[in-house]
C-alpha cells in the first residue's frame, strides 16, 4: 500500500507542478476551448490576478506533495483548484474531462490516506 500512496503522490503532486509551471512560462500548447469554456478562462484572465493565484498555490502545493511535506495541507489547497477543473471540463470543456477525474481520484485517495489528519477538522462541535 505504502508504494500505491508514493505513486499517486508523485503523479498527483507532478500533475500540478508541470501543469502550475505551464500557467506561467506556457511551454504545453493548450486548445482553444470552447466558447462559454472561453468566456469563463477570459474573464479569470482578465481580473489580473486570478491566474498567478491558482497557478503559484498549484506549484506550490503540488511541491508539497512530491516532497511529501505538508501534503495534509497542500490537498486542502489544492482540494477548491480540484472541484473546479472538474466541474469546468464537465459542465464547459466535456472533452477534456478524463484527467480532472484522474486527478479527483488521485486527491480523493490520498485525502482518504490522510484521513486521520483531517478528522478534527470535520468534528462538528
Amino acid at each position: 500500500m505504502k508504494k500505491t500512496v508514493i505513486g499517486a503522490r508523485l503523479i498527483f503532486g507532478a500533475l500540478f507542478v508541470i501543469f502550475g509551471l505551464n500557467g506561467f512560462l506556457n511551454f504545453i500548447p493548450i486548445p482553444p476551448p470552447p466558447p462559454a469554456a472561453g468566456q469563463f478562462l477570459g474573464a479569470l484572465g482578465a481580473t489580473g490576478y486570478m491566474f498567478p493565484v491558482i497557478k503559484g498555490i498549484e506549484v506550490i502545493a503540488g511541491v508539497m506533495v512530491l516532497a511529501g511535506v505538508f501534503v495534509p495541507l497542500a490537498l486542502t489547497l489544492l482540494a477548491p483548484i480540484v472541484v473546479n477543473i472538474v466541474l469546468y471540463h464537465l459542465i464547459l470543456a466535456p472533452a477534456g474531462a478524463a484527467l480532472p477525474l484522474l486527478l479527483l481520484a488521485l486527491g480523493l485517495f490520498l485525502a482518504w490516506n490522510e484521513r486521520e489528519k483531517f478528522i478534527p477538522m470535520l468534528r462538528m462541535k
